[in-house]
C-alpha cells in the first residue's frame, strides 16, 4: 500500500543533494506506479550533481537524479489492466508526444517534447516510487535480476550503437573507452555476431575487465598509435567522448565504415575530414535510444549479455552522494542505489 508522501534524494542545488519527504507522484489513466528496486548511477548524474547542467539542460529547481531504473509495479491509472499490479519491470525511462513527425516516424528519440527521467525538469528514479507510461514498463523475466533490469537502460544505448553502426555476424569492430557504456556495446558487438571487438583504454585496469567480457584485442593508445595500425575495421564506436581517440577510431576504418559517437566530449573539434571524404565513411552520434527494450530483455535472459556482472557497488538512498562519488572511481563499473533497500 502506497502513501501520499514518499522519500527521494533530491538535487536541491549543483552540488547539493538531501533526503526529503516529497509527495508520491499521482498516476495518469495511462500510468503505472512503480515501487523503485534498483537505479543505476550514470555518469549524466554525475555531471548533473557536479556542473548543475549538461549542454542547454540547466537545473534551475530541485529534480531528483536517476534514470537506470526497475521495480515493482504497485497501483496503475484507470486506462491500464489492474492485472499489472506485481508485475517486476524494467523502466524505459523516457515519455514521447507521440503524434510530432519524428514520433511517428519511429524516432521517438528525437520528440522536441520528450519528458526524460532526471533531465530538467523532469524527476528521475532516486525515489522510493516512480511512475511511467505503462508501456515504458516491461515486464521481465523470473530468472532476471532486479539489477539487470534497471540497466537494461544503458544495454539499449550499447543495443542503438551496434544497430547504428550495422554490426552484424562477421563485423570487425574498433570501441574506444572501456567504461561501463564501453563494455555494454562490446558484449551487444559479440551478441550480434561480431568476429573481432578491440577496445582501447588509457586504464590497464578497464582493458582487463575488457578481455573478460570478450574482448578479442585490447589497445593502450598511449603505447600503441591506433591510427597507424592499419586496423580497417568495418565499425568505429566512441564511447569515450576524447577527440584524439575519436580522430584515431576514424583513421581506423576501412573505406565504407561506419563511425558512431557515443561518449560526450567537447561540443567542436576537428575531424580528418579528406579521408571521410576519400573513404566515403560515414559518422553518426546517437541519441539515447527507440524501440530497444524487448532486445535487451532477450539478450540478458538468453545470456548473450551479462549485466549483473558490471554491478561493482551498492548504496541506500539516504548516500546517494556517496554513490555519485563511488560512480567517478576508475576501477567502478556500475553503482546502484536502492531506494527501498
Amino acid at each position: 500500500m502506497t502513501t501520499e508522501q514518499m522519500r527521494a534524494s533530491v538535487l536541491i542545488e549543483k552540488g547539493v543533494v538531501r533526503l526529503e519527504d516529497v509527495p508520491t507522484p499521482p498516476l495518469d489513466a495511462d500510468q503505472v506506479l512503480i515501487q523503485i528496486a534498483a537505479v543505476g548511477v550514470c555518469g549524466s548524474d554525475v555531471h548533473y550533481f557536479h556542473e548543475g547542467r549538461i549542454g542547454d539542460f540547466i537545473v534551475e529547481e530541485p529534480m531528483i537524479l536517476g534514470h537506470e531504473a526497475s521495480g515493482t509495479i504497485v497501483a496503475v491509472g484507470s486506462g491500464v489492466s489492474p492485472d499489472r499490479v506485481g508485475e517486476r519491470v524494467s523502466i524505459e525511462p523516457q515519455r514521447a508526444c507521440r503524434v510530432c513527425e519524428q514520433c511517428k516516424r519511429g524516432a521517438y528519440n528525437l520528440c522536441p517534447f520528450m519528458e526524460f527521467y532526471a533531465t530538467p525538469p523532469i524527476d528521475g528514479a532516486f525515489a522510493q516510487y516512480a511512475v511511467i507510461q505503462s508501456d515504458y514498463a516491461y515486464a521481465i523475466p523470473d530468472s532476471m535480476s532486479l539489477d539487470a533490469a534497471a540497466l537494461c537502460e544503458p544495454l539499449s544505448v550499447g543495443i542503438w550503437s551496434n544497430q547504428k553502426a550495422g554490426t552484424r555476424p562477421g563485423s570487425r569492430v574498433l570501441i574506444s573507452g572501456a567504461g561501463p557504456i564501453g563494455i555494454v556495446i562490446l558484449q551487444v558487438a559479440l551478441a550480434f555476431g561480431a568476429s573481432e571487438v578491440i577496445i582501447s583504454d588509457i586504464a590497464a585496469n578497464r582493458l582487463e575487465v575488457a578481455t573478460r567480457f570478450g574482448a578479442t584485442r585490447v589497445i593502450d593508445p598511449r603505447a600503441e598509435d591506433i591510427a597507424s595500425l592499419e586496423l580497417d575495421v568495418d565499425v568505429f564506436i566512441d564511447a569515450s567522448g576524447a577527440q584524439p581517440a575519436v580522430r584515431a577510431g576514424i583513421l581506423a576504418l576501412k573505406p565504407g565504415g561506419r563511425a558512431v559517437l557515443v561518449g560526450m566530449g567537447a561540443d567542436e573539434y576537428p575531424l580528418p575530414v579528406s579521408r571521410i571524404q576519400a573513404r566515403e565513411l560515414e559518422v553518426t552520434g546517437v541519441f539515447r535510444y527507440a524501440n530497444t527494450w524487448p532486445l535487451a530483455i532477450e539478450l540478458v535472459a538468453s545470456g548473450k549479455v551479462d549485466l549483473d556482472a558490471l554491478v561493482t557497488a551498492r548504496f541506500g538512498l539516504d548516500d546517494v552522494e556517496e554513490a555519485l562519488a563511488a560512480a567517478t572511481d576508475p576501477q567502478a563499473l556500475k553503482v546502484i542505489v536502492e531506494p527501498n533497500a
